[in-house]
């Protein structure tokens, strides 16, 4: 279960049963094993602890406790991992309310009694502050539970925590760290605390992949869930936008940014992604969404399910790594013997879009920011991007390694009625839908495409920032479609 890949399809539903495939490959293959901490529930899924619970083994109490125990012996202690900002002061609390409503014959789903970790963009109204990782906010309660955390507790969820991230989701300045905030210091990748866990979802990731939380969910904008999930072993969603809404989440761009599950397993992931999905009178992408929702993705996982598949082989992502090579081209292999039909594609979309989503990300997070600042109580730190960024002149961590150049440049750009910004909307969507990936996809018949998520992780500097030397993220997240990795081999001891 160590081995990546990144598949970028049309459309969610039908690739359930290809990453399933894939996983099961993965899993057969990896000869890697993790030297871990005596913990009785090492890499429990769902399923497991279903049933464990549904035949009275243990309570969803006792897990909580569990879990809790093995945070504050791996993580919130120096030297560990950071990839929790704090524990939910309630969870145990929550647990035993489910606890007895399991024992009256009340199921919600698959999720209860569940332990989820929410990254810290995420609200929650409850007794934690929703942070983002900047000590601006590091007393902010929002006033509503975000759509998305009040899916998970209806679904039966336990919240257990909030994960550290790339302060802002790291749209903020350069160079930056990927998993640093000012609030929850340094995220530290568990197969090498010298390791970055890259980010923005670090935390998130790292939770999942150390066994702190059963599933996470984590945000992305371009690479923020694929890669922290990738660099640490796991199974990372970013749905299509507008899938799961984004109502209550610190935003970046109304056009890219969308929430997404991370898990050990495809099944798991799965299960959580049909927990969150739902159409929300406060988000607008997720009015059409209705028709392409399924609240149970486990529907499709099929061991088969690479037979008769046509998936795009991205060439020109190759040379970058030649160890990554190595292991797409067993990946490529495996498919073909399953089944599935191999096609080079060269490119996607043209490098032009970069500066088009560089200016949207820009308007749009300048006009988001503002908007969920001024939606906070009235006693709240900061109001606006404006404020934010005279916090962080006065403050003495936040400008300590990093500048503040995106949120400057930010304030800089008018509002969302220019034509500039309208116009730059317009365009990016020809570029990266009907001039890109659609037209990749019906050229060739295909149904997904695939290609390395990233390099190995590399060692964090905070002086020089982060490295990625390969990535395959922009695509998909420019185009708003979904992007799914799956744990495709070691590099050494690396993901």
């Amino acid at each position: 279960m160590h081995k990546i890949l990144s598949v970028i399809p049309g459309f969610p539903a039908g690739f359930f049963s290809l990453l399933l495939a894939l996983q099961l490959w993965s899993c057969s293959s990896s000869s890697h094993k993790q030297e871990l901490n005596a913990f009785p529930f090492q890499e429990y899924t769902i399923a497991q602890i279903q049933q464990d619970l549904a035949e009275g083994h243990y309570t969803s109490e006792i897990l909580v406790q569990h879990y809790m125990k093995r945070i504050g012996e791996i993580d919130q202690v120096e030297g560990g991992l950071h990839s929790i900002l704090m524990v939910n002061p309630d969870a145990l609390d929550i647990a035993k309310t489910l606890d007895n409503e399991r024992r009256q014959g009340s199921i919600r789903g698959p999720l209860h009694g569940i332990p989820v970790v929410l990254k810290d963009n995420i609200d929650t109204h409850d007794r934690m502050p929703t942070t983002a990782g900047s000590r601006a906010l590091q007393h902010s309660f929002p006033l509503h539970d975000s759509f998305v955390a009040a899916r998970l507790r209806d679904a039966g969820a336990i919240i257990l925590g909030k994960a550290n991230l790339s302060e802002w989701a790291n749209f903020r300045g350069e160079p930056s760290s990927s998993g640093w905030s000012g609030v929850g210091g340094q995220t530290h990748n568990p197969y090498d605390l010298t390791k970055n866990p890259c980010g923005s979802s670090s935390g998130s990731a790292v939770a999942v992949s150390a066994n702190l939380t059963v599933v996470a969910i984590g945000t992305e904008t371009n690479g923020s869930i694929v890669c922290p999930s990738h660099a640490n072993g796991i199974v990372g969603i970013k749905p299509t936008v507008g899938l799961v809404s984004r109502s209550g989440i610190i935003p970046i761009s109304f056009t890219q940014d969308t929430p997404g599950p991370m898990a050990r397993t495809v099944k798991d992931a799965a299960l959580a992604l049909g927990a969150m999905v739902g159409v929300d009178s406060a988000d607008a992408k997720t009015w059409n969404s209705e028709k392409y929702a399924y609240t149970d993705y486990t529907a499709f996982l099929n061991p088969e399910g690479l037979k008769g598949k046509h998936i795009g082989r991205w060439t020109s992502i190759r040379g970058i790594n030649t160890e990554v090579d190595s292991l797409m081209d067993a990946a490529y292999a495996y498919m073909e013997s399953h089944g599935a039909v191999v096609v080079p594609v060269d490119y996607i979309t043209d490098s032009a879009v970069n500066a088009l989503s560089f200016k949207v990300m820009l308007y749009e997070f300048k006009d988001g920011l503002n908007r969920y600042l001024q939606s906070l109580p009235d006693t709240a730190p900061i109001r606006s991007l404006q404020a934010l960024i005279e916090f962080n002149r006065k403050d003495s961590v936040e400008l300590k390694f990093y500048d503040q150049v995106y949120l400057e440049m930010a304030q800089q750009m008018g509002s969302l009625e220019d034509e500039d910004y309208k116009a730059a909307v317009k365009r990016l969507t020809e570029l990266t839908q009907t001039q890109g990936i659609d037209r990749v996809m019906d050229s060739l018949r295909l149904d997904a495409i695939a290609a390395p998520t990233g390099a190995p992780a590399w060692t964090t500097d905070w002086i020089k920032g982060d490295y990625f030397t390969l990535s395959s993220s922009s695509p998909a997240a420019q185009a708003g479609y979904p992007n799914i990795t799956v744990p495709a081999g070691y590099v050494g001891d690396l993901p």
